[in-house]
């Protein structure tokens, strides 16, 4: 385990969510590595907490598919293989597809509110690249799919995309093979364009070249 100023502490207040959350984004960005084990008395030291809320944010991850129980063992940040990789970018895929359908069906001035949105965030990225700040590449790289599925304000499709957004932030700290290339950068404009002018066949392409890259 790294220094343990990676955690902050926390008061007797907050909640198993909030603790969640903190340990969440110390998954995605690699303080707790794939298979380290998640030391309870550790954890609960450095957060100011006693277990018992710990355990309920654990349980938490746990059933995000984020953590992984083994028995008399303990609990363990999962680790995900490139056939893991495939199948999370598979189903994304068929998810940001589904999300895009429903925005290309819907009237040309709210598919251009939706596309200018996204154009913002593909801004953003590009500058990121250009300036070699991969880990805000990463970042705005899920913004910008997440800002996409959240558009047609189904609250049940973004909550099957929650999960996977998270993985595959993992996904990138973690395996060379889901990293962000220089190329896919420039693949978000395209996307935001062709959503604006409804233009699904060619989305279509466009989302398998970028997710499948």
């Amino acid at each position: 385990m790294k220094d343990p100023a990676g955690i902050a502490p926390m008061t007797p207040q907050s909640t198993s969510i909030k603790i969640a959350a903190q340990l969440r984004e110390r998954i995605i960005d690699g303080y707790f590595a794939p298979g380290q084990q998640i030391n309870e008395t550790h954890v609960s030291t450095q957060l100011n907490l006693s277990r018992g809320p710990l355990r309920e944010a654990l349980q938490r991850l746990s059933q995000e598919g984020l953590l992984v129980s083994k028995p008399n063992r303990g609990v363990f940040v999962v680790e995900l293989t490139p056939k893991d990789v495939d199948e999370i970018f598979g189903v994304r895929e068929i998810l940001e597809l589904g999300a895009a359908e429903l925005i290309i069906a819907r009237p040309a001035p709210q598919r251009k509110w939706v596309a200018d949105k996204l154009l913002s965030i593909a801004s953003s990225l590009s500058q990121a690249a250009e300036e070699g700040d991969w880990a805000r590449v990463q970042r705005l790289d899920l913004e910008f799919h997440t800002a996409l599925v959240a558009a047609p304000g189904n609250s049940r499709l973004l909550r099957a995309y929650a999960t996977l957004a998270t993985e595959s932030m993992i996904c990138m700290t973690n395996l060379q093979q889901a990293y962000p290339t220089p190329n896919s950068v420039t693949h978000h404009a395209v996307m935001a364009d062709l959503i604006a002018v409804g233009a699904m066949v060619e989305l279509r392409a466009a989302f398998h070249r970028h997710l499948s890259n």
